[in-house]
């Protein structure tokens, strides 16, 4: 009983029952309604008959006198179907006809009869049970009166048959919407308590869990869609909380340590020169964690989709351009070559800010992981529209990073350089995959060279959607 009490408390079995209640209403209101129209129009007709008949017997009356209207009378009583016939005497008794009685008081009326009255009719095998009609009642000049009427049979048939095809309508219909009723309503049942005991395991913390989804794309579907998509947002933001923390442990604690022994030693140096050199280097370490901590706030914003109101069309060619011509000076400082090929007009619906820094990222990690390397010639950079959408790359012939570490790289303070020797915080390409997601786009890494393991040399390719373009 209680899963029957949950389900009538869900809002859609509940309109389900209210537009079945309408619809029976409806449908009993205009069955009546025609019913009674119907009934009305076999009445008229009826009306129409009788009155027909009453003026040719008036008419044989009129012509032949009393004779004549005894054989009209007669001669129409036999027919099938006849009407009713009676010549009844000025106090009511009936005399001749096809009628063995009537309703007491009948005769009292002349013209219409005010209401059907009850009849017996003579048969064969004696007299038929009781019958209604309507008739018209008129006087002779000897006194007699005279009644024609019809039987009310047909129309009484008529609206019984309706009726009767109204309640086989309206049961089975009402049997097959408990059915139907049922049957969603079970299968809603089982759909609400699978997503109660995912959201139940949800709340004890497992975040792995997702709600499920039936495939039929209704709106459990579409709830439990969007849902999922915010169980993965929070499920990968408490990934990268749980990693920062740890990575802000693990790798700012040594700069960190390296600051406090610089001011520490500063404290004991008296030459001014010395004591000065110190506080610069105290200085310049400082100026690294403060850019090791915006590039963390950068990702955190970008990842929480605080800059997605910021969108708007930006011509990517032109900032392409830009990076390419400002980062020129460095490749040359840097013994490289900075090439460059972009096609004119590419336009997508972005942030200007986080892709000139995206690219910017994608330069520096490539001029300075190529700068070591023997034969690196030189640094290129891309823009070109594919089938699958916008592709922007750039390509070094440094030493590249293994396929099986590529999935590593793109995490926050990851860095294969495992001495720390080259400057760098392990954020880039953490920020470029932010970015891209931010985008609806996807970052994609691979070798520029895969025949020469000295240096294979890496590209990495930001891929927007054909259909920001």
């Amino acid at each position: 009983m209680s899963r029957f009490r949950v389900l009538f408390k869900s809002t859609a079995v509940r309109l389900s029952a209210l537009y079945i209640l309408l619809f029976a209403i409806c449908a009993a209101t205009l069955v009546f309604y025609v019913t009674a129209m119907s009934e009305r129009l076999l009445t008229g007709q009826i009306r129409d008959a009788v009155r027909q008949e009453v003026e040719q017997v008036q008419r044989a009356y009129d012509t032949g006198g009393m004779n004549l209207l005894l054989r009209t009378m007669e001669r129409r009583a036999r027919q099938p179907g006849a009407n009713l016939y009676i010549i009844a005497g000025p106090s009511g008794d009936i005399l001749a006809g096809n009628v063995a009685s009537v309703q007491p008081g009948v005769f009292e009326e002349i013209g219409w009869t005010s209401a059907p009255f009850i009849y017996q009719r003579y048969t064969d095998s004696g007299i038929e049970r009781r019958h209604r009609a309507i008739a018209n009642i008129f006087v002779l000049d000897n006194g007699l009166r005279i009644l024609i009427g019809r039987d009310l049979g047909d129309p009484e048939r008529f609206r019984l048959l309706v009726r009767q095809a109204l309640m086989v309508a309206l049961a089975i219909m009402g049997l097959g919407a408990i059915i139907i009723w049922f049957a969603i309503g079970r299968n809603a049942l089982k759909r609400i308590d699978r997503m109660s005991d995912a959201s139940k395991k949800i709340m004890a913390g497992d975040l792995s869990q997702r709600l499920p989804v039936g495939g039929s794309g209704d709106e459990f579907d579409r709830l439990s869609v969007s849902l999922n998509t915010m169980l993965e947002r929070i499920e990968k933001l408490n990934e990268g909380l749980r990693q920062v923390s740890d990575n802000i442990a693990h790798d700012l604690k040594t700069p960190l340590t390296r600051l406090r022994n610089k001011a520490a030693d500063a404290l004991d140096l008296t030459d001014g020169d010395t004591r000065r050199t110190a506080l610069e280097g105290i200085i310049s370490e400082s100026d690294q964690l403060i850019r090791t901590f915006n590039a963390l706030l950068m990702i955190s914003r970008v990842e929480a989709g605080s800059v997605a109101a910021e969108m708007s069309p930006v011509e990517l060619s032109a900032i392409v351009s830009d990076s390419a011509e400002l980062y020129e000076p460095a490749a040359e400082e840097a013994g490289l070559g900075l090439s460059s090929s972009i096609e004119p007009d590419v336009e997508v619906q972005g942030n200007r800010e986080l892709i000139g820094q995206a690219i910017f990222n994608l330069l520096d990690n490539a001029i300075k992981y190529s700068s070591d390397t023997e034969g690196a010639g030189e640094v290129s950079l891309k823009l070109a529209r594919h089938p699958d959408g916008i592709c922007l790359s750039v390509a070094d012939h440094g030493p590249g990073v293994p396929a099986e570490r590529r999935d590593d790289v793109v995490k926050r303070f990851v860095r294969l350089d495992e001495s720390r020797s080259k400057p760098g915080t392990g954020l880039g390409l953490s920020l470029v995959e932010a970015v891209m997601e931010l985008h609806n786009g996807r970052l994609e890494l691979s070798d520029t060279d895969p025949d020469k393991p000295e240096r294979r040399g890496l590209t990495v390719s930001m891929i927007f959607p054909a259909k920001a373009a």
